[in-house]
């Protein structure tokens, strides 16, 4: 079967986005609906995503399992599967972790930049590595069925969430930094531990994550992707666009200042370019899944590979969540 999943979207959602996605073949996507909320904040989320599923059951519903991905595929819908870009839900409770599980978090990123209760974010100068109460929250993730994400935390505390988890983690929305020197992308030697441990990698889209940003090719992405895969194995990585679809500028601001500074932090954007960047043309929304695949296509991949790098290697890691 050919499954193609979108790891990590986080779109103002209206019904455009849901069809959109469905115009895309998407037949799951784990989308962000936490950045900075406390657990309070994060099921007034719930709620809004309740009216969503019952306005739009044509188009999606919510997912919990890799089964509900092969239900999506039959009923040409797709399933949503709920994530969280920080650690704040849990506040400094462990019990917690489980009571957003239930509610349907299937992915917890321990950091988002800064430094958390958890672990160390990629934008601290420090990295202590994942704190006491991480490696329990670590635990008990593994245990109720949450995916540790790395995404936006610093090389040594992944590395130590990489040997803490019984599970094999993922880094839902990133690249590799021998291709472009962001902040967030991930060192050759922290891929292939990820990869050796059964780990997963979901290539971005976010411009500011791109050579060349906005004016990224197609050709480069997919160049990227063929030069990772001599890093990886072929079926430890997949495609997590961290796609920002019809938000307005204060959303970008919300991401990066939340409530914790005074001051405005930009990110890895600039003064000069405060708020979001400008999707490359071949990549505006997820109907760009369509030229990504003739872009591994004409780089070498073959259909198998192709169809692993678009969906079935995701699916194959939330087999086992």
């Amino acid at each position: 079967m050919k499954y193609k999943i979108d790891n990590l979207q986080y779109c103002n959602w209206t019904r455009e986005v849901f069809e959109i996605n469905r115009q895309a073949e998407l037949d799951a996507v784990h989308v962000t609906i936490v950045y900075h909320e406390d657990y309070n904040e994060f099921l007034n989320e719930i709620k809004k995503w309740e009216k969503l599923f019952e306005k739009n059951s044509d188009l999606i519903f919510q997912g919990t399992n890799f089964k509900d991905i092969e239900k999506a595929k039959l009923e040409k819908k797709t399933a949503i599967f709920f994530g969280f870009q920080n650690c704040s839900p849990i506040e400094d409770d462990i019990s917690l972790v489980e009571k957003v599980h239930k509610f349907g978090c299937r992915f917890m990123q321990l950091t988002y930049n800064n430094q958390s209760l958890l672990a160390t974010g990629c934008y601290e100068k420090i990295d202590s590595g994942v704190t006491n109460f991480g490696r329990e929250v670590i635990k008990e993730m593994n245990r109720v069925g949450i995916v540790i994400d790395m995404s936006h935390s610093a090389e040594k505390s992944t590395l130590d969430a990489i040997e803490i988890s019984e599970k094999p983690i993922a880094i839902t929305h990133a690249n590799p930094s021998f291709w472009h020197a962001a902040k967030r992308n991930k060192s050759n030697e922290l891929l292939k531990v990820l990869s050796d441990s059964g780990g997963i990698l979901g290539f971005s889209l976010y411009p500011h994550h791109l050579k060349n940003n906005t004016d990224c090719t197609l050709d480069s992405f997919c160049e990227m992707i063929a030069r990772t895969s001599d890093i990886m194995n072929i079926k430890n990585i997949g495609i997590g666009s961290d796609l920002c679809l019809n938000q307005p500028d204060e959303i970008v601001e919300w991401m990066r200042n939340g409530t914790w500074s005074k001051n405005k932090n930009y990110g890895e954007g600039s003064k000069n370019k405060p708020g979001f960047p400008k999707q490359p043309g071949w990549f505006e929304d997820a109907r760009g899944f369509f030229n990504i695949e003739k872009g591994l296509r004409k780089v070498g991949f073959s259909e198998e590979e192709t169809n692993g790098i678009l969906g079935n290697n995701w699916y194959n890691f939330y087999r086992n969540i």
